[in-house]
């Protein structure tokens, strides 16, 4: 594979006083992200009033620049007039947070401007206590201890205690396969974490069955379906915890919580059920990334090339009666690791269009049906009379895009050989294939011609 970055996630068990420091550099990342902006947006409306009242370009306030380097020299400049207590802290806390803000202010232009592909990226805004708290370190002291498997070492802060074992970084380093680039501390799930990002060689093994094509359709009724027969159960987390969770949540609603408005502040016995809260949702979401994990691991490592679909899960989550069932199934996430997984093993990702009609084509002859209701379970051809699960006919569709022996396309993203009619014989094919059989819109400014019946008098 070759040198590829990779993340190590350790979690910590800091003592209250390393607790206490981690927290403090986490504000002070959070406080210089804050005066930048700050600084950027008093400027930028500064220089939109003197426009609007014709000053010329020349003579309006000189713009800040938005490079890393550039806002970490201002706040040099000004950091002993307004935080005199900027050395109780590590120098990386405040170069972390100026360098997050010139990323989301280049993210943000790049996405107003149309060099940005994806969605548009709205304006940074100011940071908050209640966030997700994090500091970055790329220089100083920072890794792991030499001979020591159970602590991690960062600026200022010290020697920090993990609750696993650092070995599986540690060999690499001391083999000389790895490099650490920077080390990431933050507070997720009532739990603090240290991610190290690593320079790694990697030589993970080609699969197994390196010409084997294997179709995955994913669903809500089980979790993954493969061409193979294979069906993977979905082990519903979230709903599993649901009971737990509605009483915890009963709980804190009957206790006294923060209120804004009065400035009233919450309650120990609120505080607790929060923790607890917090606690309950991230074992669903460790429980849920861990068997994504080993699925997708065990796919790129035993099968050549892996065929899912585009899902357009954003769209399905919009859909109220299937939004938390789809949510929990984390698609996305799936896919992704699918992804860099493939890279590493020397296999691939094939990608089907969202259009492709997989759940209503016949895996056998090709037919392919107008309507395919999402309660009919068993899939039922009206041409060759085939009588199949649902899900695995879909998967066996997308088994059949990629062709074994060429390792290329076997048929378009719309392949469907033959299209059934849906009761109105003057349509044809051709209407069909780029209409409602395969769900693909139609091009712009062009329309289907719809026929009159003829009436006689």
């Amino acid at each position: 594979m070759g040198v590829v970055i990779r993340a190590f996630r350790f979690a910590l068990d800091p003592t209250p006083v390393q607790a206490a420091e981690l927290r403090s550099h986490c504000g002070a990342q959070r406080y210089a992200f804050n005066w930048g902006l700050a600084l950027v947006t008093a400027v930028m409306n500064q220089r939109t009033a003197e426009a609007s009242y014709g000053i010329p370009e020349t003579e309006l306030t000189p713009s800040v620049s938005w490079s890393a380097y550039g806002l970490r020299k201002l706040w040099n400049q000004a950091k002993n007039t307004i935080a005199p207590w900027w050395g109780e802290n590590s120098k990386e806390a405040y170069a972390s947070g100026v360098a997050n803000l010139a990323t989301a202010l280049s993210n943000w232009n790049a996405s107003r401007t149309g060099a940005r592909r994806g969605p548009k990226v709205r304006f940074p805004r100011f940071k908050g206590k209640r966030q997700a708290i994090s500091c970055r370190f790329t220089t100083g002291s920072f890794g792991l201890v030499d001979g020591d498997r159970r602590h991690v070492r960062l600026p200022r802060i010290g020697t920090v205690r993990t609750h696993e074992s650092t070995r599986k970084l540690a060999r690499h380093v001391e083999r000389g396969t790895a490099r650490i680039r920077s080390a990431t501390v933050s507070y997720r799930g009532g739990r603090w974490f240290c991610s190290f990002s690593v320079e790694i060689d990697r030589t993970d093994p080609p699969p197994t069955r390196p010409a084997s094509v294997v179709g995955v359709d994913l669903g809500v009724k089980s979790l993954a379906v493969l061409s193979t027969g294979e069906v993977i159960a979905n082990p519903r987390h979230l709903e599993v915890a649901l009971c737990e969770l509605r009483r915890l949540q009963r709980q804190a609603a009957r206790r006294t919580g923060p209120d804004r408005r009065t400035r009233q502040r919450p309650s120990r016995r609120w505080l607790r059920t929060q923790a607890r809260i917090t606690t309950l949702h991230t074992a669903v979401a460790n429980a849920r990334r861990d068997g994504l994990h080993k699925l997708s691991t065990r796919l790129v490592r035993t099968h050549g090339t892996v065929v899912v679909e585009d899902l357009n899960v954003a769209g399905m989550l919009r859909n109220r009666r299937l939004a938390r069932h789809v949510a929990g199934l984390g698609m996305g996430e799936f896919r992704r690791q699918l992804e860099y997984k493939a890279g590493w093993a020397d296999s691939r990702v094939h990608l089907a269009d969202r259009w492709y009609p997989s759940s209503k084509t016949c895996s056998a002859c090709g037919a392919v049906k107008t309507k395919l209701r999402l309660s009919e379970r068993i899939y039922h051809c009206d041409q060759c009379g085939l009588a199949l699960d649902r899900d695995l006919n879909a998967a066996r569709n997308l088994a059949r895009l990629v062709n074994e022996a060429t390792g290329g396309m076997s048929s378009p993203s719309c392949g469907a050989t033959r299209n059934e009619p849906d009761g109105n014989p003057r349509q044809t094919h051709t209407v069909w294939a780029t209409g409602t059989a395969t769900g693909r819109p139609d091009p712009p400014r062009s329309g289907q011609r719809r026929h009159r019946k003829v009436t006689t008098a």
